[in-house]
């Protein structure tokens, strides 16, 4: 039930940013509040103490990915507060939730009776029916089907109807349908992300924070997680701590700081007592070890996702 909302409205940017409030959004912050939006540039000129304040200062929610539905709950001005429900979270019942530019999201008919294809590399270009380029889409990106063939899919667009080549999408009858795919399948794909850029709530191939990073990789496999680290904890089947030989690859391992039992932190393990994950500001993406790190000391909790008949 969790994907079955009447809404119509969608996200119309490559990415959207999702801000806690509009007040959230600085002047530097301009080239990821417009359409179309300019997420490169936007990122090339913030710098370091930018970055940290995107965390620090409780600016950044999520972020969305184009086409992706959001419930509209109220618009004020040029703001629209949103529920993303892709992406579970206790915040809300329905899904995350946040502030995006209005001019970031379309109200369009929605169709799904051919299915849907899910974008399955970093990049991909978008070109409209007569071959011109159109858009680069994200990993992840899921549009509906509206034919297809060996070559080209015909997609269902905030911008009409557009192709994209038939070899970069995966197709499902529905959302929820993709393929579940094995853990080592997952960490596989995620090596492909190694050095992109740790950002607090970063969704997308431009970028990811830890949470994002388990939860795309698992969304480009055949499963939804919770969007935050401390709801991914929680879910899941459980897995000891203790014993490494009972860890499977792709896996998740989450972190607290010492004394606390507050999640912070989570990665994707990598087999060979290492993790793959997105660590913070200023880092980014990579395998690390465990042993005689500070993450050793810090584990909290190991869980399943990947494999099983049911996730919880």
């Amino acid at each position: 039930m969790l994907f079955q909302s009447a809404t119509k409205w969608v996200c119309s940017v490559s990415v959207a940013t999702v801000w806690t409030s509009p007040e959230s959004a600085r002047q530097k912050d301009t080239p990821s509040l417009e359409n179309p939006v300019r997420i490169p540039k936007w990122l090339e000129e913030l710098t370091y103490k930018d970055l940290l304040d995107l965390c620090e200062g409780n600016r950044i929610q999520t972020q969305l990915l184009y086409g992706e539905p959001v419930i509209v709950e109220e618009i004020v001005g040029d703001w629209a507060r949103v529920i993303c429900p892709w992406q579970p979270s206790k915040k809300d019942e329905r899904g995350y939730p946040g502030w995006v530019p209005l001019v970031q999201l379309k109200e369009m008919e929605r169709i799904s009776d051919f299915g849907f294809a899910k974008v399955r590399l970093p990049k991909a270009q978008l070109w409209t029916k007569d071959r011109k380029p159109l858009l680069v889409v994200t990993f992840n990106t899921i549009l509906p089907v509206i034919d297809n063939n060996a070559q080209f899919t015909l997609v269902h667009t905030p911008h009409g109807e557009a192709l994209i080549l038939s070899e970069e999408v995966e197709h499902s009858p529905g959302i929820e349908s993709f393929v579940e795919r094995s853990g080592a399948d997952i960490v596989s794909c995620a090596t492909k992300f190694i050095e992109k850029p740790y950002i607090w709530g970063g969704m997308s191939a431009y970028g990811y924070d830890c949470s994002g990073l388990s939860y795309n990789m698992f969304k480009g496999h055949g499963y939804f997680l919770p969007r935050d680290a401390d709801d991914q904890a929680t879910n899941g089947k459980e897995v000891t701590i203790a014993d490494v030989r009972q860890w499977e690859i792709g896996d998740l391992l989450f972190f607290a700081n010492i004394g606390s039992t507050k999640v912070r932190h989570v990665g994707i393990y990598y087999g060979n007592g290492q993790m793959i994950h997105s660590p913070s500001t200023g880092h980014c993406v990579e395998i690390i070890e465990l042993a005689d790190t500070k993450y050793e000391k810090e584990l909290c909790g190991v869980r399943r996702y990947a494999g099983l008949e049911e996730v919880s």
